[in-house]
């Protein structure tokens, strides 16, 4: 928005090392976005957060952390990988794409959901995808068959063997550049690192948009050598999967030291709005720690679905601080659209973070919910402190307080039934607006398929028209 670049000029001109026609010109355009996601991060794992486990050394996002602003309750809105990257593209819940589960969003939506890029076009951006995308195997589907203007990864899940990227394994999806299969070398995820870097360095002179999303640490467990040994030595009782954990993990901490150092090289870093977060809680299979939260990957409890959340935009808002509202991914795109000041053409269920970031408020949205749909039915909503959730597979439902409760150890549901009942009519209010899983099961246990739903629609209105023609048959 206008005020707000005003405001940066000023902020700009004395606190960059830029020259004063270079900082006001970077000041009076819109923002970079660089949007880093990795994949299937501990939330403990990270060592900007005190609960880390003695092993765990990043420095760099420790680093980021230090100078921007730590979302201590920052969500994802899916506890798997590829209905939170829906979510978190188009700034809506996913569900109303058809997404609930991994499967589905892996399938790919309908290309009238508009994604971020298409979003920042009319503004001027250059955008670049990194990394994994899980969001559609057609190439129609892919980054650059949906607004990217650059794209170098690979279209299937987080498992990718991250040194064999000339796809000898035809199981293994290929590595692709703007749409054409390619053959490569070297490990991913400093692959992935060196084509970001490279295309900051190109675009440094336009607004662009980066997003880099890391399949680091997701399964298989796979590091350079070196780097395994080197953490069997210092940590000789840590397991074979958590060593190798580590090392992936040292891998994904300087891919994001390179990235902001480039930034900062090229004279971009005060005018680059940067988000950083995971895609889903630590996974058990890969010995990730999410202390002190409870539960994993594919589970609703927070160790499955809050994530360490990171925003950095030196010229608009100071660093150095944590803010304890809670927030989710859903909010990336809005607050990236304001920055550019770019407005919606559709109703967006996240919000812009800048107020918060700006300290022009205190408050955000005050419910949020989750759903994977289907038999299994596993869902949360959070509202206020509150949080009702049901574990997938299970009829049993669990009500915890937040504030007094972070690690959710106490079930509070058999004490205060009319909570439960609050949370669980805000949760079928909220899904009844919501479109049916693509992959035609149902919403809710026990409920209609999405086939089943739409004869039961034609079955009504046939009943209804036969009723009106019987009236006019009446004498």
């Amino acid at each position: 928005m206008k005020p707000i670049r005003s405001a940066l000029a000023g902020l700009l001109l004395s606190a960059t090392l830029l020259s004063p026609q270079a900082a006001l010109d970077a000041a009076l355009r819109p923002p970079n976005v660089v949007v880093i996601i990795s994949d299937d991060q501990g939330y403990a794992d990270i060592s900007f957060n005190p609960h880390h486990p003695k092993e765990v050394s990043t420095p760099h996002l420790d680093a980021l952390a230090r100078e921007g602003v730590w979302f201590s309750q920052g969500y994802i809105t899916g506890n798997v990988c590829s209905p939170t990257r829906a979510g978190l593209l188009t700034g809506r819940y996913q569900q109303r794409a058809g997404v609930y589960t991994a499967g589905e969003g892996g399938s790919g939506m309908a290309q009238t959901e508009k994604i971020f890029p298409r979003y920042l076009q009319p503004a001027g951006y250059t955008s670049a995808a990194y990394g994994k995308w899980h969001l559609g195997l057609a190439l129609d589907q892919s980054p650059v068959g949906r607004g990217f203007d650059e794209w170098y990864g690979f279209l299937g899940r987080g498992a990718h063997d991250y040194f064999d990227l000339a796809q000898k394994d035809p199981d293994n999806h290929p590595m692709y550049r703007n749409g054409k299969e390619i053959k490569d070398e070297g490990y991913l995820t400093t692959r992935l690192t060196d084509e970001a870097v490279a295309f900051i360095r190109r675009r440094k002179a336009e607004p662009f948009l980066v997003y880099l999303a890391y399949n680091a640490v997701h399964s298989p467990a796979q590091a350079p050598a070196e780097d395994i040994a080197r953490v069997r030595q210092q940590f000789p009782q840590l397991s074979e999967a958590r060593a190798i954990l580590m090392a992936m993990l040292h891998h994904l901490d300087l891919g994001v030291g390179r990235v902001v150092a480039t930034l900062k090289q090229e004279g971009v870093w005060e005018n680059t709005l940067l988000f950083f977060l995971t895609d889903n809680g630590g996974s058990r299979a890969m010995s990730a720690v999410n202390t002190p939260l409870r539960g994993f990957k594919q589970q609703n409890y927070e160790g499955g679905i809050r994530t360490p959340f990171i925003v950095s935009w030196p010229a608009a808002f100071h660093g150095g601080r944590s803010i304890a509202t809670p927030v989710t991914s859903l909010d990336i795109l809005p607050t990236a659209l304001e920055a550019a000041g770019v407005t919606p053409d559709r109703p967006l269920d996240g919000r812009s973070l800048l107020p918060l970031l700006t300290g022009k408020t205190q408050r955000h949205l005050d419910t949020f919910y989750w759903s994977e749909g289907g038999q299994a039915g596993g869902f949360a909503v959070r509202s206020g402190d509150w949080k009702l959730v049901q574990q997938r597979a299970q009829t049993k439902v669990e009500l915890f307080n937040l504030a007094a409760d972070p690690a959710e150890t106490t079930d509070l549901a058999p004490k205060d039934a009319a909570k439960v009942a609050e949370l669980t009519k805000l949760y079928d209010t909220w899904l009844d607006q919501m479109a049916p899983p693509l992959s035609g099961a149902p919403k809710r246990p026990g409920g209609p398929s999405a086939a089943g739903a739409k004869r039961s629609k034609a079955e009504k209105q046939k009943a209804r028209e036969e009723g009106r023609a019987k009236k006019k048959d009446q004498p």
